[in-house]
């Protein structure tokens, strides 16, 4: 009876293993990389309304901000089209909405890192609103407002001009 026990607890433990390996995630700051180098401190100025919101299913760090874009590359179609604020704390099946980001608001690139996972692999930005320092969530994830296919090429991924465009300096 012992011998089953002991059997079983060290299945349960491979098993838990194995389960914990293809769902973790690997993060790695990649900001030194040549291809990456020339990005952190990059200002960008919001051209749409986005939600700043986290997936109930696949929490990460760092609240994510984009937007339901129909026509878009990237589009979250989990968040409503409608960009409002009386969405903003509310109950939807796959995203808890956290905040809105305003078109004209700036942020800047201040990291820029890979998640290796099972799934593959991603280069996102975690960006730093710039307009308001009471704002409770300043650092966010930048995922679904880039244009991901230069990591095919092992280059940067691109901000889409649909959501900001880069900041020009005088």
């Amino acid at each position: 009876m012992k011998k089953w026990f002991i059997v079983t607890v060290a299945i349960l433990l491979v098993a838990a293993f194995v389960y914990w390996q293809a769902n973790s995630v690997k993060t790695s700051y990649v900001n030194g990389l040549p291809q990456y180098n020339q990005l952190p401190g990059r200002e960008f100025i919001f051209q749409r309304d986005c939600y700043v919101f986290k997936l109930k299913k696949h929490d990460s760090v760092w609240p994510l901000v984009g937007a339901n874009a129909p026509g878009s590359v990237m589009s979250v179609p989990a968040l409503p089209t409608e960009v409002s604020s009386k969405y903003v704390n509310g109950d939807l099946p796959a995203v808890r909405i956290l905040d809105i980001v305003h078109t004209g608001d700036r942020f800047k690139i201040i990291s820029v890192r890979r998640d290796e996972s099972p799934r593959g692999t991603h280069i996102t930005f975690e960006i730093l609103l710039l307009i308001e320092p009471e704002r409770r969530y300043p650092r966010l994830d930048a995922f679904w407002i880039l244009d991901h296919t230069p990591e095919q090429r092992e280059e940067a991924p691109l901000v889409l001009a649909d959501f900001a465009v880069e900041r020009v300096k005088k």
